[in-house]
């Protein structure tokens, strides 16, 4: 049995570029750790997943998202 194809989140909110100041939509693709989640689990197609870590990498250097979230073993 497939699975059905996911849907790129991106595409249906009707994004045509990937803002690296919209820190809200970009905290989305982020794990708690501050990795960038890959396109098979957040569903987003090849070329805004390019899109998205390039806006992700620009935010984090300009400190408008952090690099990591939360420290571990403290």
């Amino acid at each position: 049995m497939r699975r059905p194809k996911k849907t790129c989140p991106v595409t249906e909110a009707g994004i045509r570029f990937i803002d690296y100041k919209d820190e809200r939509f970009l905290s989305r693709f982020v794990t708690d750790t501050g990795k960038i989640l890959p396109s098979r689990l957040s569903g987003v197609d090849a070329r805004h997943q390019r899109q998205l870590a390039r806006a992700i990498k620009k935010a984090r250097y300009l400190a408008l998202i952090p690099y990591i979230r939360t420290q571990s073993g403290q």
